[in-house]
């Protein structure tokens, strides 16, 4: 019996050898493990043993077999797997990649060309544009900009954090601090970026969204100013005199804050899903920059004041282009969102 299952293993590995496919693979499984193959043969041979140790040994180098089988099949099976896509490699099609791409192949998401055209806009008006991590810690998020840990303004976020403590930024004022140290005061810049938020999603709320914020710090800064900008930016953006308004809005960051709202485009400023129905859609939390913020950022608040705003490039895309439903934008529909992207 040890004999034959010696003969078995030799046999196993000259199989083993030779194959250079899978269905020789399986034709060797079957040789092997099938319901008439040469391990059940062996089984069932034990009954032919008298000696009931012999029978016993018998049985376990027969399992101890079985498994070795299964075990090397199962291992070449997985050399015959790379081996195949190497092959497909090297035979594969070669690639001149200095060959110009055929036009109208590809094109900037609507958010992306909204983007670029807001940063061409405030890089007229002397704004450094500026990037910033999607990953942060809580003091950025909230601390330095006034939002103490005990503060209930953290409320207002539904946050996503991470296991070693950080999370998703909530929004692009996570930035500030970091872009008032490197470069202090007078300041002007704008940092766009993903923000990420446990939101219940509808026709005008989604859990990923991309804004703009934008900050300006210098001796003098007013409300007015806030207003010109913001103003100028609107006009370029839309091509046409916008419809906006200011009403008080609460951000522990800006002291006074303010919503500036937009006439919705999508129906006029009659009311609709999307502006919920009261013909305003709100794009632009803004304000002035709270002292404890500029004192954060290492900016003397007794010298100078500023003015922060946060603009929403996502529904920003959406007024432009007359997108009814914001998750349009993420849905990865490549038939709905070539019609609002230029080639």
């Amino acid at each position: 019996m040890l004999t034959k299952i010696e003969a078995l293993r030799a046999q196993l590995n000259e199989l083993l050898e030779k194959a250079e496919s899978s269905a020789e693979l399986d034709k060797a499984k079957v040789e092997f493990l099938g319901k008439k193959g040469a391990i059940t043969e062996l089984m069932t041979s034990l009954k032919e043993l008298k000696d009931p140790m012999e029978k016993k040994n018998a049985g376990q180098q027969i399992n101890l077999l079985k498994k070795e089988v299964e075990e090397r099949l199962a291992a070449r099976a997985d050399e015959l797997v790379k081996l195949e896509e190497q092959r497909q490699i090297e035979a594969g099609p070669r690639y001149d990649f200095t060959v110009p791409a055929k036009s109208g192949q590809g094109s900037l998401h609507p958010i992306t060309i909204v983007q670029n055209e807001l940063e061409e806009i405030f890089a007229s008006m002397g704004f450094t544009i500026e990037d910033y991590d999607e990953i942060v810690d809580e003091y950025h998020n909230f601390e330095a900009l006034n939002i103490p840990g005990h503060h209930p303004a953290r409320d207002m976020q539904d946050t996503y954090y991470l296991s070693n403590g950080q999370l998703l930024k909530t929004h692009t004022s996570a930035a500030q601090n970091a872009i008032m140290r490197k470069y202090g005061a007078p300041l002007r810049a704008i940092f766009p970026g993903r923000c990420f938020r446990n939101e219940a999603t509808d026709a005008c709320h989604e859990n990923t969204f991309f804004q703009m914020e934008g900050i300006m710090i210098d001796e003098d800064i007013s409300i007015s100013n806030l207003i010109y900008f913001m103003k100028t930016m609107l006009s370029e953006v839309f091509e046409r005199d916008i419809n906006v308004r200011l009403r008080p809005g609460f951000f522990p960051f800006v002291e006074p804050g303010f919503e500036l709202d937009i006439s919705c485009l999508i129906c006029g400023g009659e009311g609709c899903p999307t502006c919920k129905n009261s013909g305003w859609l709100e794009l632009c939390p803004c304000g002035m920059i709270h002292p404890n913020v500029l004192t954060a950022g290492g900016i003397d608040p007794e010298k100078y004041t500023g003015f922060a705003f946060g603009l929403g490039l996502t529904r920003l895309a959406m007024m432009k282009n007359g997108i009814k439903d914001i998750r349009v934008l993420n849905s990865g529909n490549l038939k709905a969102l070539s019609q609002f992207t230029s080639r």
